[in-house]
């Protein structure tokens, strides 16, 4: 990078300094792609967030509750961690009753958070809830309008259609370029998962 390319970059702007303050709040987050990282980003993002004295409410679509963070993310004053509890894998028929009561749940708890005054609001893997039919683009979107101004909102998933991303002020796509599960190995609980 040249000299005036450098000048030019993100890095060497002036930024403002200091916390995020009340007026600073409802940006719109969507974090998606095949590569792993997504869960992780957000987890540390919560983490961040509460150490810096914001109201954290984290919750989980298509996850049962029982990944790694969770015992961490549960033990920190500032988050309120959910999950609505089991969540079976969505076969190549689709979506049953439980996947759909397992999203209507976690739904539910976003938007309590945001009436009781959380900053940020964690929807993790709500973005893989949208693309498997189990969430509607409208009800996303309904979401989304709740938050701004209030609280960021952190959307997690696989994919991240165009109408999420215009709305969007942070859009970050995770590029998988090579992984070990297509060499056979398997989740490996703490870093997968």
């Amino acid at each position: 990078m040249s000299q005036p390319d450098l000048e030019k970059s993100f890095f060497y702007q002036d930024k403002p300094k200091g916390g995020a303050s009340k007026s600073d709040l409802g940006l719109i987050h969507a974090c998606f792609g095949q590569g792993v990282g997504k869960s992780t980003r957000s987890v540390g993002l919560a983490v961040r967030a509460a150490g810096s004295g914001l109201k954290v409410f984290f919750v989980q679509f298509m996850k049962s509750g029982d990944s790694g963070e969770v015992g961490i993310l549960s033990g920190i004053d500032n988050i309120d961690y959910r999950s609505p509890g089991d969540h079976p894998f969505i076969l190549a028929d689709g979506p049953k009753p439980v996947h759909l009561q397992h999203a209507e749940q976690a739904l539910s708890f976003a938007k309590e958070a945001v009436a009781q005054g959380r900053q940020l609001i964690v929807c993790d893997e709500l973005l893989s809830a949208l693309l498997f039919k189990v969430v509607s683009l409208q009800q996303v979107l309904e979401l989304v309008e709740l938050c701004r101004g209030k609280a960021d909102l952190v959307m997690t998933g696989v994919d991240a259609p165009p109408e999420i991303q215009m709305v969007c002020d942070y859009v970050t796509e995770f590029r998988q370029i090579k992984h070990p599960y297509y060499d056979g190995y398997n989740s490996r609980r703490g870093i997968e998962f």
